[in-house]
């Protein structure tokens, strides 16, 4: 194979910013960093939305509660939330504490497995500053994730109203239009994600780049589930598995979608004039946040 190293096309493609994100991956073994991600995430799922559903009963009237289950349950392929909001009133302090903890822990997960695709070491420090920074983290993602849907919402009614006062058929302007305003939102969603959880300061290009990746190929993997629920995971032979595996199975390729992402950033290209990548510590690849 050594006529293949040698080939002028092969050393182009081994200097291109995607290879040697093919490598950090490969370097820091990342479908078991996948797996962690998505066995967290799986566990830490339904005690999220309980905890969610409890402060939306509480502070939000219940149109605007409909408005929102409707569009988290369209970002969730296969998961009703009915259930959730209807009992949320019966979840108390203690049992909302110890499902928030369940979602601290998972923050912390997710930012360790951030951090080994940076090669960074776990964040050290105190046990409980490491928790209460990460129900911050936790707090500020549901802040984003907040803003990030009203935005859609802003934008998808603005596309709706133009159609309705301009009479001009809406049926592929509507749909094109609610892409990307759900891109949009998913685009601010990764930048946090990419930058505050594993506390580095990347590349603006670069997490620009990849927010932007990561936000077009979560909505992908969002309509293909979303079909594969509609035409396999519904019928009635799979049982009660078919939306349990389907919800694995988004996880686990928004876990690597979203470490893929994280590759991006943490990852500088070749040098032109070398066909490899230089090892880079690091400090040259990215500023850490203090």
């Amino acid at each position: 194979m050594n006529w293949l190293t040698r080939h002028p096309v092969y050393t182009r493609l081994t200097r291109t910013h995607a290879w040697c994100v093919y490598e950090t991956l490969t370097r820091v073994k990342w479908n078991r960093l996948a797996a962690t991600i998505t066995f967290s995430s799986f566990l830490a799922l339904f005690p999220l939305v309980t905890v969610g559903a409890a402060v939306t009963a509480a502070l939000l009237s219940e149109r605007q509660s409909q408005e929102l289950q409707k569009r988290l349950t369209a970002q969730v392929p296969g998961l009703h939330l009915g259930s959730f909001t209807d009992n949320a009133g019966t979840v108390g302090l203690i049992a909302g504490a110890l499902l928030l903890l369940t979602g601290i822990n998972w923050v912390g997960q997710l930012r360790e497995c951030l951090r080994a695709v940076w090669e960074l070491e776990e964040d050290p420090g105190n046990v409980v500053l490491l928790k209460l920074k990460d129900a911050a983290v936790l707090l500020g993602l549901g802040a984003v994730a907040l803003v990030s849907f009203g935005c859609s919402a802003f934008a998808t009614a603005a596309v709706d109203w133009v159609v309705k006062h301009t009479g001009v058929g809406g049926g592929v302007l509507l749909t094109v239009a609610g892409f990307c305003a759900a891109v949009l939102a998913d685009f601010l969603m990764m930048l946090y994600v990419l930058s505050r959880l594993p506390g580095v300061h990347p590349d603006r290009r670069n997490l620009a780049v990849a927010a932007l990746i990561g936000a077009v190929g979560f909505e992908v993997l969002k309509i293909v589930l979303s079909s594969y629920l509609r035409g396999v995971a519904a019928k009635s032979m799979y049982g009660a598995f078919g939306t349990p595996v389907a919800l694995l199975l988004w996880i686990s390729f928004t876990a690597k979608l979203t470490l893929a992402c994280a590759a991006w950033t943490a990852t500088r290209s070749a040098p032109k004039g070398r066909g490899e990548l230089r090892e880079q510590p690091p400090s040259a690849r990215g500023r850490r946040t203090t």
